[in-house]
């Protein structure tokens, strides 16, 4: 059925701002409600760009299978090719489900030199800030969906309302995820439970959320382009150089706001610990020296700069055993000095 034009402006115009004419797009369709929905605006743009449809089924029931069928199926009547990924069935956790599907993706993006479309929402946005402020993210992760990306998002600035006001009227088909009624996941407890009753007692806190996460945008994106100003190489393994004299003068507090910065050079997250222990090993390490951090990261001080990277476990342990011969002979020469 043709989308009806007296029907869904926010939606159309979203899409047309986020999508250029020339760019090549893949859009991650899950077969729900936002999904289809943006794959039925992006179908009907006057002038659409070059897009093709990508979903991937998590093997997780029959519900998955349905998805895919039915994306498939719509994708083809509009005339849109679509690519299908399918888990493997090692995946059990959230984390690892979309890892799966990000790895799908953005290989599906790369195979045309495109970028990946998605139906992230308003909504999602004051869940994803709400669900940080509860693990104690910095500014860096406040800021959600509206950091710089190379992902597009039309319907970040959209609401949940419009999306379903879209469908009905024009009778988009999607299906709906059994999981996302079960309160055993965080984000279904925050999106069902906990936003809506302090929704009642506080109308505009999700508005309050939302301009926190732009601060947090901002101010993110103020500290990137002070990384960028530094001397910063990125080695063939991955492991980021950077010179300590564009560290050198900071205290710790900008030190905790910079690290993390860096770190994402690397594609590595930091947590707070972390973030601190680094702080400080950057004021006062020595060279020589080295820190591990949780998640595999080793951060080295050399003589003119600090290498981070993913450790290299095999000369962390020679560096231990080493450490451990070493202090029975410096014992015994302190005794019969």
């Amino acid at each position: 059925m043709p989308i009806r034009r007296d029907e869904g402006r926010v939606i159309r115009e979203a899409v047309a701002r986020a999508l250029h004419r020339e760019g090549r797009y893949v859009i991650a369709v899950s077969g729900g409600i936002d999904s289809m929905v943006l794959v039925e605006a992006i179908a009907s743009m006057p002038a659409r760009p070059f897009v093709f449809v990508a979903t991937f089924d998590h093997a997780t029931g029959p519900h998955s299978v349905r998805a895919s069928r039915l994306v498939r199926r719509r994708a083809g009547v509009l005339g849109i090719e679509c690519v299908v990924g399918r888990s493997r069935g090692h995946a059990t956790t959230e984390s690892e489900w979309r890892d799966e599907r990000w790895a799908f993706l953005r290989g599906a993006a790369a195979s045309i030199g495109g970028t990946v479309v998605t139906a992230h929402t308003r909504d999602d946005q004051v869940e994803t800030v709400f669900i940080r402020i509860l693990r104690e993210a910095g500014p860096r992760g406040l800021a959600g969906l509206y950091a710089e990306s190379d992902i597009v998002r039309p319907f970040v600035d959209v609401g949940r309302s419009d999306i379903a006001d879209f469908a009905l009227a024009n009778q988009v088909r999607y299906v709906d995820d059994p999981s996302n009624l079960s309160r055993a996941h965080l984000r279904n407890r925050v999106r069902l439970d906990l936003l809506p009753a302090i929704s009642r007692v506080r109308a505009g806190f999700p508005s309050e959320l939302l301009a926190l996460s732009r601060r947090a945008s901002e101010w993110r994106s103020a500290v990137g382009h002070a990384v960028d100003a530094m001397n910063i190489r990125t080695e063939a393994d991955g492991s980021v150089r950077i010179a300590r004299s564009a560290l050198a003068g900071y205290d710790a507090d900008a030190l905790r706001t910079l690290w993390p910065a860096l770190a994402a050079t690397a594609n590595i997250v930091m947590d707070r610990r972390g973030t601190h222990r680094l702080a400080e090993f950057t004021m006062k390490g020595r060279t020589g020296a080295s820190i591990q951090l949780s998640g595999g990261v080793e951060v080295r001080m050399l003589r003119d700069h600090l290498l981070l990277g993913k450790w290299d476990f095999g000369r962390v342990q020679r560096s231990r055993r080493a450490r451990l011969e070493r202090e029975p002979h410096r014992a015994f020469a302190a005794r019969n000095a």
